[in-house]
């Protein structure tokens, strides 16, 4: 089997090997990955942090031996936290928050014995759970994308994923799959700030996910992110004065 990390800003995986295939999700810079299978324009990965399964374009693989990628699964990975910064290898490049600095030590990263330079803001792990909501609100507005993970392009359920990694706390891709994990609650009145509400559609289908805010407020990707409130119905949005989403479930995760 081979292995890769991304080593670029924001690489689309998709559905099929296919520039015109939909975008199911993102690669950030660092992000590692198995490689399943090779044609010749495209490569089937499994991304390790999440084990989701895609198409990606091999003018954008940079391979990794397995003792490297063995390495960086045993490592608590640093997590940047600016919306955008810039990172020095080879040449300048962007990179986007949520993005892993592999051995990251003294403001270098290591990648295949290539140094990188970054002396942003980062992150190791979990503090506090109201910390979810603060890193939340700097998505806030971010245009929704569907596959996104970025401030420049966000779907629901990759909102909630990298809001929890900036936390340290790995989390399912899919609305659906992270609806599977955690503690069940009640009511919205034993969640807290930070706890995740899921919402069906007429056929029972998990399709949205957002973060519990305090004094009954959600903030999820819906059109953008954004801030809405919420009760045992649903999403209620005030400007169209009616439930946009049809509440679920709501899960505890920490």
């Amino acid at each position: 089997m081979n292995f890769g990390i991304s080593i670029l800003s924001v690489v689309p995986i998709r559905e099929n090997a296919g520039d015109q295939s939909e975008m199911t999700t993102q690669l950030i810079f660092g992000e590692h990955y198995k490689i399943l299978e090779s044609q010749k324009k495209w490569s089937k990965i499994e991304i390790a942090h999440d084990r989701y399964i895609g198409w990606i374009s091999n003018n954008q693989i940079y391979r990794i031996d397995k003792e490297e990628y063995n390495k960086l699964e045993k490592e608590i990975p640093t997590i940047t936290t600016d919306i955008l910064d810039i990172i020095e290898g080879e040449t300048h490049q962007p990179i986007v928050i949520g993005s892993v600095l592999p051995t990251y030590k003294s403001d270098h990263a290591l990648i295949n014995n290539i140094m990188f330079k970054f002396s942003g803001k980062t992150t190791q792990g979990f503090s506090q759970k109201k910390h979810l909501i603060n890193n939340a609100m700097i998505f806030l507005n971010a245009p929704y994308l569907w596959g996104g993970r970025t401030p420049l392009g966000i779907d629901c359920s990759g909102f909630t994923q990298i809001i929890y990694r900036l936390q340290g706390i790995k989390i399912p891709r899919d609305a659906y799959q992270q609806a599977e994990i955690g503690t069940t609650l009640s009511f919205i009145d034993e969640s807290e700030e930070g706890d995740l509400a899921f919402f069906d559609n007429h056929e029972g289908k998990i399709i949205h996910v957002g973060l519990i805010m305090k004094n009954n407020y959600i903030i999820h990707a819906s059109g953008k992110v954004r801030i809405d409130k919420i009760d045992q119905e649903g999403i209620f949005n005030i400007k169209k004065k009616k439930h946009t989403h049809k509440l679920r479930i709501i899960k505890s995760i920490v």
